[in-house]
């Protein structure tokens, strides 16, 4: 049994990750400050005897015995993650800082969970761990691409200058039951608005492509990668490289859910990635990780997931 730290562990992410990690026999403190997390996510570990609940911010630091961290705290849907965009900042920055010197004075292993969002809009395709990116630094989502890329850059410095056992996973588009439905992403935007009988939402021509990956599947992932040899760090990769353009996922969903929504065409946003698809190259060689779920099933589980929550 290992003591193990989740850090954002009320989120989408974290809560799929706390029962993955009780169900493995860890012992296992979730800490969420509650931003965007939810305590129904997680109520069902709360009379577990190896799971515990903090309320806390990473931004503050936090003096705790552990074996390992994952470190997931922050917001990561534009909604959200615009909302405070300096808070935002600070708790992709000073969060890492945080549990970074938790891990080097405990001597745990730590996993940063990053994003596809540091490759910006890519004018590589697919993307690949070597490619640095192209992403605007004072744009509207650059409190939240900007602040993951300080963050990487922050585990390897202190990897190089600490020796600390360090693992990076870059995630692409997930989802799945237990996202929020206010959130801004698109599966759930679309989802949300199929079972509520308004018009889809399409940004731009809907040609603008993402690669979604079933929580399942990304969850996997994490566990692999933290349980690699310590020569494994990454970045690596972690997403579905089936690529699919908004138009095709709206069809999806509307053949999922059923109803008679229409298609709305509005102003792409900001900023907004045209293509957006993994080279998983490195995960399957390093891991021998690959998604195993379809996003028709994925898409029926989450759909499933909001019939109920939204009680439609």
């Amino acid at each position: 049994m290992k003591r193990i730290l989740v850090t954002g562990g009320a989120g989408f992410l974290g809560s799929h990750l706390c029962d993955r990690l009780i169900e493995d026999g860890n012992d296992v403190l979730c800490v969420d400050n509650f931003f965007t997390g939810s305590k129904a996510n997680i109520a069902h570990l709360i009379s577990h005897p190896y799971f515990e609940l903090l309320r806390h911010d990473v931004t503050i630091p936090l003096f705790v015995e552990t074996d390992r961290i994952f470190n997931l705290a922050c917001p990561a849907s534009p909604i959200h993650y615009q909302h405070d965009p300096v808070q935002t900042t600070k708790t992709s920055v000073h969060g890492a800082i945080n549990m970074l010197g938790l891990a080097k004075r405990v001597k745990a292993r730590i996993f940063q969970a990053s994003t596809s969002e540091v490759y910006g809009d890519p004018e590589v395709h697919p993307q690949h761990e070597s490619y640095w990116g192209k992403v605007n630094p004072i744009g509207p989502r650059a409190c939240y691409d900007e602040g993951k890329r300080c963050a990487e850059t922050l585990f390897f410095d202190y990897q190089r200058q600490h020796n600390l056992d360090i693992k990076v996973v870059r995630i692409f588009n997930t989802y799945g039951p237990r996202m929020h439905p206010n959130d801004g992403r698109v599966v759930s935007n679309f989802i949300v608005q199929a079972l509520k009988g308004q018009n889809i939402t399409i940004y731009g021509n809907g040609q603008q492509t993402r690669s979604f990956c079933y929580v399942d599947d990304l969850i996997d992932g994490f566990v692999r990668m933290m349980n690699s040899g310590p020569e494994v760090t990454g970045p690596i990769n972690m997403g579905n490289p089936g690529e699919f353009t908004m138009l095709d996922l709206a069809e999806k969903v509307l053949s999922c859910v059923g109803g008679k929504s229409k298609l709305t065409f509005h102003p792409l946003p900001i900023d907004d990635p045209k293509q957006r698809q993994p080279d998983i190259t490195l995960a399957k060689e390093k891991l021998g990780w690959r998604p195993q779920v379809t996003l028709e099933d994925g898409l029926k589980e989450t759909v499933n997931y909001f019939r109920n929550a939204l009680n439609v």
